[in-house]
């Protein structure tokens, strides 16, 4: 896990005749897109600008080059990979005014599609493109996670808090199998051993607290690949919605988790859904989950920021 601070945050500001940075993950979406990565570099040439491909191989030094991009002046970062590639770009970017976008290339492109960039790589590239040779952004709110010790995260999407974390970090400490099958062994072993968990919430300082299942805190709608969890959530109202799936047991879960790709799920009584500018967010033994990342473990304050990024579109 990656923490940061306020001071890690440089903002000089985009140089007009800065290079475009590109962070590209080729592993992204099992690697069907690593062929097109020439092709899309290419067109985002067309632009005018210099292109300069960032060197990584890990997620931390992926995001220590997007960081020494920004503070060296790029005139805009540009990511192709799926929303942990975003999410390690948004670490950098966030707050500065260097323009940003998000070509989609992964398994789960939910920031790229909520904030309307098209769902082809090439066609994005070529929005992307046209935009930085026009010289037009346009603001997007993020969310900003902020532990008690001050640890600092930024997402885009979705911060799962709930029984989607929880698999997320079961699938992360086991080794076998390999590939989507582990999550989807992961998915068997938490649901054997489900029990709703006594969460503690502040929504712009009035108190909730709830036995639930499912906690997600959305600045845009979708998370796991086009599940809509926070089916209202807009990222350009300045406001979080949050969502709280109450004391399913397990037999209701596997019903209602299908209708989250539809967003019907809100519609379940066990399902109460709410809107706030600051979350404050508290349960025992969970580490919570943004934009598909392992982030900070609650207790967390979850803040939006209205504006707090550019995008090339």
């Amino acid at each position: 896990m990656l923490a940061v601070t306020a001071a890690d945050h440089p903002a000089p500001g985009p140089r007009p005749d800065g290079p475009v940075a590109v962070l590209a993950n080729p592993t992204a979406g099992r690697g069907r897109h690593r062929g097109l990565l020439p092709r899309l570099l290419d067109r985002l040439a067309t632009a005018g600008r210099p292109v300069r491909l960032l060197e990584a191989g890990t997620g931390a030094q992926a995001e220590a080059a997007c960081r020494a991009a920004v503070a060296a002046g790029a005139a805009a970062l540009v990511t192709v990979g799926g929303d942990g590639t975003v999410h390690r770009g948004l670490q950098a970017v966030a707050g500065t005014g260097v323009p940003f976008a998000a070509v989609p290339a992964g398994t789960g492109n939910d920031f790229a599609a909520d904030t309307g960039f098209p769902a082809d790589p090439l066609a994005a590239v070529e929005t992307v493109a046209a935009a930085l040779r026009e010289g037009r952004t346009r603001p997007v709110d993020l969310a900003r996670l902020t532990g008690p010790g001050g640890d600092t995260r930024w997402y885009g999407a979705v911060l799962a808090a709930g029984f989607d974390a929880i698999v997320n970090e079961r699938a992360n400490r086991m080794r076998r199998p390999r590939g989507p099958r582990r999550y989807d062994l992961a998915i068997l072993v938490e649901l054997a051993r489900l029990r709703p968990r006594r969460y503690t919430l502040r929504l712009d300082g009035e108190p909730l607290e709830c036995d639930a299942v499912l906690v997600a805190v959305g600045n845009c709608a979708s998370y796991g690949g086009g599940m809509r969890i926070c089916p209202d959530a807009d990222p350009t109202d300045g406001l979080l919605d949050v969502v709280v799936g109450g004391r399913f047991d397990r037999r209701t879960l596997i019903r209602v988790k299908p209708r989250i790709y539809r967003g019907t799920h809100v519609r379940h009584p066990l399902v109460s859904s709410h809107r706030a500018r600051t979350v404050e967010l508290a349960a025992e033994g969970i580490t919570t989950y943004a934009d598909g990342e392992r982030c900070l473990d609650l207790p967390v304050t979850v803040t939006a920021v209205p504006g707090a990024v550019r995008l090339l579109r």
